[in-house]
């Protein structure tokens, strides 16, 4: 294994590592709220949560962490996966995403669901709950798919 690519594994590796951070403190935010019954959200309990500061803490904890981690994963990871792979990185977004979809990573529909998930929660968090109320939900119902992908990257890298 050459220079290059060892440099390039640890990146991946460094990578990684930050987006289970994320993941962990995105699934203990979610843990909290489950303690006090809140899943599945509604548009009672979302009122709750907004009302109470503790509550609101966990919930913009989620955002929040969803976000970083879907940055990361994106804007991070992934490339320096092709990296590693001594793939090109220099290409469309897309181009990316299909690649690591042939490596059976990612599943690039899926992937864009988790965008719009990411885009429309950062933008109408506290506007509109009927929305937020949809977004949150569907995140606690797939959470456990963002692990499976960063699961499959650490497999891989053995």
């Amino acid at each position: 294994m050459g220079n290059k690519t060892l440099i390039y594994k640890q990146k991946v590796l460094d990578n990684l590592n930050e987006a289970y951070k994320h993941l962990q403190r995105l699934n203990d935010a979610y843990k909290q709220l489950e303690k006090i019954n809140l899943f599945p959200l509604d548009e009672k309990k979302f009122s709750k949560i907004i009302h109470d500061i503790e509550y609101l803490a966990y919930s913009d904890q989620i955002i929040y962490r969803f976000s970083k981690l879907q940055d990361c994963m994106g804007a991070k990871l992934f490339k320096s996966i092709l990296l590693y792979q001594g793939e090109n990185t220099d290409k469309p977004f897309l181009d990316i995403l299909n690649q690591l979809e042939k490596w059976g990573i990612i599943d690039v529909d899926e992937w864009f669901e988790f965008r719009d998930i990411r885009n429309e929660i950062a933008h109408d968090y506290e506007d509109n709950s009927n929305i937020t109320v949809d977004m949150i939900n569907t995140l606690y119902q797939r959470k456990h798919r963002l692990k499976q992908i960063l699961d499959t990257i650490q497999e891989m890298l053995k």
